[in-house]
């Protein structure tokens, strides 16, 4: 995969292997919200298998942008690809420069659906589980166990709180 590698500014400067991305490299990465009119949040746990933080929960969606995507086309080729979402709008949100143990720009969307569980076809190689939360449930959860997710996720579902 060759993944668009940017400056501090979210420029681009090329691409790159993957294997072949360092820690002074920054790329690019999307990452989808989905709410549901119940007040619950779809998240989504990582393939266990994953090289970058395996079986931790986030959002519903999430992919780094490969060479000739942008965010808009990479965000809903992931979403039909691991949970096979189709047929809906994203919402733009927050562009979010992440400096921690990865370098990276994510851009936030959202979406609200009212498919259940069933309905969604989770991306085996990609995706171990997906559930349903209520929203205040996984703020509070969230912050007591920041371990069981992402980096991003923390700062992400600030926006949600009240």
């Amino acid at each position: 995969m060759k993944t668009v590698v940017v400056d501090q500014d979210d420029n681009l400067l090329g691409v790159k292997d993957d294997k072949e991305i360092t820690r002074n490299d920054i790329y690019r990465v999307t990452g989808l919200w989905l709410t549901n009119s119940n007040d619950q949040v779809l998240i989504a746990q990582r393939k266990l298998t994953k090289k970058n933080d395996p079986g931790k929960w986030g959002p519903a969606v999430s992919g780094t942008i490969e060479e000739g995507e942008t965010y808009q086309t990479n965000v809903y080729k992931e979403a039909e690809e691991e949970i096979g979402l189709t047929n809906h709008t994203f919402k733009l949100g927050p562009k979010i420069f992440n400096d921690d143990r990865y370098r990276y720009f994510v851009q936030w969307f959202t979406c609200q659906t009212d498919w259940p569980l069933d309905k969604f076809k989770p991306q085996a190689s990609e995706v171990e589980q997906i559930a349903w939360v209520d929203r205040k449930t996984l703020l509070n959860d969230v912050v007591k166990n920041q371990n069981k997710y992402i980096d991003t996720a923390y700062r992400f579902v600030e926006l949600f709180d009240d």
